[in-house]
């Protein structure tokens, strides 16, 4: 990983957050904000924040297609609504999504701000402090895609070759292990 660097996408959502987890776990991190920041990186973040406004940020910016490309050769880490934006079908509503990972998601799932939680799971990372907040649920899985936790029996970790999706919030917590794994990803 020496000499790696791992933007993290700097539109809307905790960025900032993201940027210390991923120095915490070892990693020289950047906030991305245009094509060419983008293309300096070797993977990338998607934070958490409003999947819509996201969308419309990335397509403004003129970020969504480079993005999408980007996924197809380098390893990016979706958080909540960027969980929702690596999706191959997003529902409650629907919407676009990049379709770089064979998973279908349900927005907004737990309920509303008010609904949210903090949970220890059980993962293959060991037990996990995990903040939920408006978060969606993974409810369906491809064949390729591995579930690495799950929450009353729904996938909440998984990866699929070089993505992976938290649909809570690990940088929100001290423990540096989820964002320490997606580097091994480098």
């Amino acid at each position: 990983m020496a000499g790696k660097t791992v933007g993290v996408l700097a539109l809307q959502g905790d960025y900032e957050r993201h940027v210390r987890a991923l120095e915490s776990a070892g990693a020289h991190a950047v906030e991305v904000r245009t094509v060419s920041e983008l293309n300096a990186a070797d993977a990338l973040v998607l934070p958490g924040g409003e999947s819509t406004t996201m969308l419309k940020l990335l397509h403004r910016e003129g970020l969504f297609e480079p993005l999408k490309a980007f996924g197809h050769s380098k390893p990016i880490f979706g958080t909540c609504a960027g969980a929702i934006l690596l999706a191959t079908h997003v529902t409650s509503p629907e919407q676009e999504s990049l379709g770089l990972m064979d998973i279908g998601v349900q927005r907004n799932a737990y309920g509303r701000q008010l609904d949210s939680r903090v949970v220890t799971l059980p993962s293959d990372l060991g037990d996990l402090e995990a903040v939920f907040i408006r978060a969606p649920i993974i409810r369906s899985v491809g064949p390729e895609v591995k579930v690495l936790a799950t929450y009353n029996n729904d996938p909440v970790l998984a990866e699929q070759g070089r993505h992976l999706v938290a649909t809570f919030h690990p940088e929100l917590t001290a423990d540096p292990r989820v964002h320490a794994y997606f580097l091994t990803k480098l």
